[in-house]
């Protein structure tokens, strides 16, 4: 998707004071009740509620929405949005649509990298914020959970994937790799081939498969030469032929590593991040001295 020019700023989220009719969860998202029973969903669609947010279009800074922390998290009901995160002089991206659940203010906890998180909203996306009352409704309904499990374990499916895509060594394979595997979660069957109905640049697509904007320009265009991807004329993509990745047969084979992965320890480690965390307690209680 194309970023606004100007960033809109993002709809104030649930301020203190601030009322907002709640609505039926099982009703803007109906699969989250797959496991239950007939019964027991018709119950669930009056005990179990949300608060709406709408996020426009441009840069999110979730920290200015208002006190979400205090909130089990966010369930994407419409839209899509990007989550980059900044490493050094590198941004890497992952697509974000109906169905997630996120936490976006656990990007704040402490890491040994230095990298920092940013979310765009790239179109105009439509959210449930999951307050107590469903944290108690999981309790009487543990369907809820299994499903945001499932959907937890999809998406960190699709994140490895979207690492291996990484991996091929031809910008050519990796987005035509990288479109196939958006197009199983938006893509539409049409008479030319699949549609990927995601506006998405060049430089977007860059950071989604690791390789420079002029890079994935030059690739695209080998590509549309070829006839396997071509942009329409409302900039989506078109894909025909069939779908990359049958594994190859020198890599069907199972390579045992030689190394021991970790070395025995007669005792758990202490991790370099609990350890920094240790010593960041000890100043805080450490006693103030003047010299």
């Amino acid at each position: 998707m194309r970023p606004a020019a100007q960033p809109a700023p993002a709809v104030p989220a649930l301020q203190p004071g601030t009322s907002r009719r709640s609505v039926a969860l099982l009703d803007v998202d109906p699969e989250l009740g797959t496991g239950m029973t007939p019964e027991r969903f018709a119950m669930g669609r009056h005990e179990i509620r949300a608060l709406p947010l709408t996020l426009r279009r441009g840069e999110w800074s979730p920290g200015e929405a208002g006190s979400l922390k205090s909130h089990v998290g966010l369930l994407v009901l419409d839209g899509v949005l990007a989550r980059e995160i900044v490493l050094e002089d590198t941004i890497s991206t992952e697509l974000l649509g109906t169905g997630d659940f996120i936490r976006p203010w656990s990007d704040d906890e402490s890491s040994l990298l230095r990298q920092r998180v940013r979310w765009q909203v790239l179109a105009e996306a439509r959210m449930a914020v999951l307050g107590g009352s469903f944290a108690k409704a999981v309790r009487r309904y543990p369907e809820l959970s299994e499903a945001l499990t499932d959907r937890a374990l999809a998406r960190s499916q699709r994140l490895a994937t979207t690492q291996a895509i990484s991996h091929l060594n031809s910008v050519e394979r990796r987005v035509c790799a990288l479109l196939w595997h958006l197009a199983e979660r938006w893509g539409r069957v049409t008479g030319d081939g699949i549609v990927v109905p995601l506006t998405l640049s060049h430089r977007l697509l860059g950071e989604l498969v690791g390789a420079r904007r002029p890079t994935v320009s030059t690739a695209l265009a080998a590509l549309e030469r070829q006839g396997t991807v071509r942009r329409r004329e409302d900039a989506t993509w078109l894909l025909t032929g069939e779908p990359p990745g049958t594994p190859a047969a020198q890599v069907r084979r199972v390579v045992s590593h030689r190394r021991r992965l970790v070395t025995h320890q007669a005792r758990p480690a202490l991790s370099v991040l609990d350890g920094q965390r240790s010593e960041q307690r000890a100043a805080r209680s450490a006693p103030f001295t003047v010299r």
